[in-house]
């Protein structure tokens, strides 16, 4: 992998290092319980994590599988595919992230979480989230500029080119994300400890601060929506161009044939962005639901993408289409 893994350790320790003042000077809880769905009977968390269980093997099955087909077919080391490996690693580390510790809850009863860990997990959910965020913006870029400069794509976007840009998403997604958590640490929090979430985010952890929590949530608000919203501006306006650009083709067949190598890109685009700015709209402009029901839609968000992804990659991509149908009249082969 092209981007260095130690790019975590510097956040970690001033995270760390913060948080261990916080706990001494601040605050009386020492260990968060995530809750989960609150409404949620006992005699169903068995079937709750039963049901994680299984999305989260789906998720790491297929992310896997695009994974290896990466490696082992040199004709899909293209910039495309390079973006949609750095997804797929985004996608496999914040399941990775978030569910284990939500299975553990329902199936073990184990949904203590410490001080420390829960907002080291908080800073990896929307350290991922960003990561991806800016993962979509540059998968934009690359179907603008191949579409709408088709001469001059070869140079514009190379491999090189891809690289640098992936890496600094991974880099940039810092920011925002160490932010929201510094904000968020210094809080006190001495009443109670149960987060009514399935995993430590933002809006879950402040919300038990014993303080008045606008002057801390509208800030983490703004940053939420620069991190959602700028790239989406640049997504909108690039897929606006593309349309542009696919009507001036006289070719009905030419026109198809250009918007279906967007369709995939469009549709996951569409399953990160439209449920998530959504419930942040929702939840700062005073429309209120059930905290069940709210839940429910966030994990629906965080977990359908990655899940749903492997299969859009597949499908709507001719390169590995043809890989996968290769194999499969393979196997085809040796059973008969």
């Amino acid at each position: 992998m092209y981007y260095n893994i130690n790019v975590h350790y510097f956040p970690v320790l001033v995270l760390r290092e913060h948080i261990t003042m916080s706990v001494r000077n601040h605050s009386f809880v020492t260990a968060f319980v995530i809750v989960g769905f609150p409404g949620l009977q006992p005699e169903f968390y068995g079937l709750a994590s039963t049901v994680l269980f299984l999305v989260y093997c789906c998720i790491l099955i297929g992310n896997v599988v695009v994974i290896i087909l990466f490696a082992t077919h040199n004709v899909l080391h293209k910039p495309m595919y390079f973006i949609i490996l750095n997804l797929v690693v985004s996608d496999v580390l914040f399941s990775t992230t978030t569910l284990p510790k939500i299975i553990a809850r329902y199936w073990f009863q184990a949904g203590a979480i410490s001080f420390f860990g829960c907002f080291l997990q908080m800073y990896l959910v929307h350290y991922f989230g960003s990561v991806t965020s800016l993962l979509l913006l540059i998968m934009a870029l690359d179907r603008y500029v191949s579409i709408c400069f088709p001469l001059r794509y070869p140079m514009i976007i190379n491999n090189s080119t891809i690289h640098i840009l992936n890496a600094t998403a991974w880099v940039l997604a810092h920011l925002p994300s160490l932010s929201m958590v510094i904000r968020a640490y210094p809080l006190p929090y001495c009443d109670s400890n149960k987060i009514m979430q399935c995993y430590c985010d933002h809006i879950a952890i402040t919300t038990l601060a014993c303080t008045d929590r606008v002057p801390y949530s509208f800030p983490a608000f703004v940053v939420a929506m620069v991190v959602l919203l700028g790239p989406l501006a640049f997504i909108i306006f690039s897929y606006c161009s593309i349309i542009v650009a696919v009507v001036q083709i006289a070719s009905p067949q030419g026109r198809l044939k250009t918007l279906s190598t967007c369709s995939g890109q469009l549709i996951i685009i569409a399953l990160y962005y439209l449920p998530r700015c959504f419930i942040y709209l929702a939840s700062n402009i005073g429309i209120r639901f059930s905290t069940d029901l709210r839940i429910v839609v966030i994990m629906l968000y965080s977990l359908l993408p990655p899940m749903i992804n492997p299969l859009i990659y597949c499908l709507r991509t001719d390169e590995i289409k043809q890989i996968m149908i290769k194999r499969f009249r393979r196997i085809q082969v040796h059973v008969q």
